[in-house]
């Protein structure tokens, strides 16, 4: 139990990476891992779509940054920094060797005929598509890759859809970088269950 609660703690975002290359092989077996996440009415509602071509990686990362810097421009942040900022951005997705976008599907979850049950059903299939992602994360640093989950696309569902060809029932929602660390990121600081852990009501320390 505590070998497995260190390699927890012993896990961080790797954002650099070596140019070994990740086997399909190795990327298969990490993302059968997250398919043993815990999910909502067992309705795995996650769907992933694995980019290790240049090319792809180029026009994904390229898509992205252009909805990036139109709201950087909306913030009034000066051209050189927008451009700076989304350069930066762009290399880090090129340079990884590989891409994993998470996205969501309701296909398999409950239907209701209201607004607010059916929202809730959503943030369920959230949920579980987080619990996928996060088990993703940990079986790559089990396995001595690195991982960085960013959750860019969320914010230009409609650019990643269309230069991957996803259909509108599916979300994308999230992307994780995978390769081989390249950099020993050290430990950030974590807040003490007593700033976030309550016994039997808010505001009661645990």
């Amino acid at each position: 139990m505590s070998n497995f609660i260190d390699k927890i703690k012993s896990r961080r975002s790797i954002r650099e990476y070596t140019e070994q290359p990740v086997t399909t092989d190795v990327i298969s077996s990490l993302l059968e891992a997250a398919s043993f996440a815990p999910s909502a009415h067992n309705a795995q509602p996650w769907r992933f779509i694995v980019l290790t071509q240049s090319e792809q990686k180029n026009i994904f990362a390229n898509a992205m940054a252009q909805v990036w810097l139109k709201e950087l421009e909306l913030d009034h942040i000066p051209k050189n920094i927008r451009w700076a900022t989304a350069n930066r951005s762009i290399n880090r997705f090129i340079k990884a060797p590989v891409l994993i976008l998470a996205c969501l599907t309701l296909e398999n979850m409950d239907k209701y005929p209201d607004r607010e049950r059916q929202q809730n059903e959503r943030d369920l299939a959230i949920h579980s598509l987080a619990a996928a992602i996060q088990t993703l994360l940990l079986a790559a640093h089990a396995n001595g890759l690195g991982a960085c989950w960013y959750c860019a696309p969320i914010f230009c569902k409609h650019e990643v859809r269309q230069v991957l060809g996803i259909p509108e029932n599916v979300d994308p929602q999230a992307v994780v970088t995978l390769g081989y660390p390249a950099e020993s990121p050290k430990t950030p600081q974590r807040k003490t269950t007593e700033n976030f852990a309550y016994a039997e009501k808010w505001g009661k320390p645990l």
